[in-house]
């Protein structure tokens, strides 16, 4: 299959999904399972899920596990609260990427230069990072200094000087605001896309759109350059790499400086989201991007997908806890059009038996779909709105959902998490 017709069947999938989501909001009356608040903050929240999987992303392909996101996150994001207090936007993106990389160096001579066991190292740095923030919020936030008289605490930074920049699309989504004026409308799948649109393209911050610039950008340097190979080959056969002249630990030094650095992005982005560092704001994002990275198959598109899923989620329950039952009905209309696939590869004359889905094990789970599908319809018509404990738990059910359909296609880079020493037989 050419990438010319993966492109279109991309469109066709994002398409299809859009419409379900269209069918579901008017079954449901859930405006707000497509307006454009929902989406703004589905945004916000997963651009830095996005980041931190970036970062492991860059980590893993060149052969080293990286769960010491969430630490470097949290260095990124008291760096960024500190600076951006007193020099403003800029200095925050450039403190925080740095703190994230310093972060992320810390990981690499533990993990590469020492051979340390890769988890070992980041179960340490997720301790280390939070310990090292509080320790500098109590010797330079206390009472009687600067800071405080600024407005500091123990737990929290003064508020940024300056404002982060913002973009909204001319006439579409500021001025006139069509998309808003359609959105207004309901009208059937006009107004969805309205509402997703308005809320993508309104008050963006340039974060946002640096973030999303990554995307491809990793992608073509990791797989369309002879650094991206070289690095990658690093993550598949370190040994064969270094046969062929390849700087082994160079490379993943860099790669895990790189991840540290995305990370910290990741928590400079939420300290913007709400002008200040406060303790805790990272709040497990890093281990959810590193979710997002696995959903992914270490895919940049793949992984930009499962952010985008997660962040949703999440938005979801931020706006309304009531249009968190239409998932239900939408996990419903899913595996209806799974089981008419099936059925309709069942009845194509002439079909091969592995190929048409009459294999016993094929049966079973058409039957467990179908019984699926109903039991999500009835929990749809029969809860009106879900206790807030579970609300509050549904992007990490959903995570774990996710994880558990997606094991089944994943392949990690076979060195991933393998400790190397260069002219060791293997």
């Amino acid at each position: 299959m050419t990438r010319v017709r993966k492109y279109h069947l991309a469109l066709i999938g994002v398409s299809m999904l859009i419409l379900i989501v269209s069918v579901v909001r008017v079954i449901s009356g859930q405006n707000d399972i497509t307006s454009s608040g929902t989406f703004t903050a589905a945004l916000m929240l997963s651009v830095p899920i996005g980041l931190a999987g970036l970062g492991g992303l860059w980590a893993e392909r060149a052969g080293v596990v990286n769960i010491g996101l969430e630490g470097m996150m949290v260095l990124g994001t008291w760096f960024a609260g500190w600076a951006g207090y007193q020099w403003g936007p800029f200095a925050a993106v450039v403190a925080g990427l740095l703190a994230g990389a310093l972060g992320g160096l810390i990981h690499a001579i533990a993990t590469v230069g020492f051979g340390v066991d890769h988890i070992i190292s980041g179960v340490a740095i997720n301790l280390v990072g939070p310990g090292i923030t509080r320790f500098l919020s109590e010797v330079l936030y206390k009472e009687g200094t600067p800071a405080a008289e600024a407005g500091a605490g123990i737990t929290t930074s003064p508020a940024m000087s300056g404002e982060a920049w913002h973009l909204s699309l001319p006439w579409l989504s500021s001025g006139p605001d069509l998309f808003g004026t359609l959105e207004r409308t309901h009208w059937f799948l006009i107004s969805d896309l309205a509402g997703i649109l308005g809320g993508l393209t309104r008050n963006v911050d340039v974060l946002v759109v640096l973030a999303i610039i990554l995307i491809p950008l990793t992608f073509f340097v990791l797989w369309h350059t002879a650094f991206g190979l070289r690095l990658r080959s690093v993550g598949e056969n370190p040994w064969a790499a270094e046969s062929l002249g390849v700087n082994v630990y160079g490379y993943k030094y860099i790669a895990v400086v790189i991840s540290g650095a995305m990370a910290g992005l990741g928590g400079v982005f939420l300290v913007f989201g709400v002008t200040k560092y406060v303790e805790g704001q990272t709040a497990g994002k890093g281990f959810i991007g590193l979710a997002a990275m696995i959903f992914g198959n270490w895919r940049p598109g793949g992984l930009a997908l499962g952010a985008s899923l997660f962040g949703y989620a999440d938005a979801l329950k931020i706006r309304t806890s009531g249009a968190v039952t239409s998932i239900f009905l939408f996990g419903a209309i899913l595996l209806l059009f799974y089981l008419g696939n099936k059925i309709r590869l069942l009845v194509r004359p002439n079909q091969p038996v592995e190929l048409g889905g009459r294999t016993a094990k094929d049966y079973t789970i058409m039957a467990g779909a179908a019984a699926a599908a109903v039991i999500l319809i009835w929990m749809w018509m029969v809860i009106d709105q879900l206790p807030n404990e579970l609300v509050f738990i549904t992007p990490h059910v959903l995570t774990l959902l996710v994880l558990l359909v997606a094991s089944q296609r994943l392949r990690m880079p076979k060195a991933d998490g393998v400790r190397y020493r260069r002219g060791e037989q293997h």
